[in-house]
């Protein structure tokens, strides 16, 4: 484990792969983040009704609602003011890295996931 940070940010994680959620939570939870997951954009526009989180990370590729559109949602609730969003998806062309930033991601992951650089991009907003 790092050097403490102050913990307790709240992060939203969305993902339609169980197994990637579990893993980046468990990441992210070791770290001492607060992590709530959604498997759907459904799901995660209900939890984002319910609290303001710190941080958002999403996947694009999903059922019900893909990330583009959870994050233009998103950038319009009144709890999304100054949140900052990572996008994380195998779909790696620079069309849908253009597309994630230009609707308002701060920052773009590639799948897999290394736990390091998830770790590094992730503390660069709470710093």
């Amino acid at each position: 484990m790092s050097d403490p940070i102050e913990k307790n940010q709240q992060i939203l994680l969305i993902d339609d792969d169980e197994l990637i959620l579990k893993v980046i939570n468990r990441i992210l939870s070791r770290e001492g983040y607060d992590v709530k997951t959604a498997t759907n954009g459904k799901d995660a526009m209900e939890l984002i009704e319910m609290q303001k989180f710190d941080l958002l990370i999403t996947d694009i590729m999903m059922p019900y609602s893909n990330g583009f559109e959870v994050i233009s949602k998103f950038k319009q609730h009144p709890n999304a003011e100054g949140v900052p969003i990572i996008v994380i998806s195998s779909v790696g062309t620079e069309n849908a890295v253009r597309e994630g930033l230009n609707i308002g991601a701060d920052d773009y992951l590639r799948k897999p996931i290394m736990p390091d650089e998830l770790l590094i991009r992730v503390r660069r907003f709470f710093k």
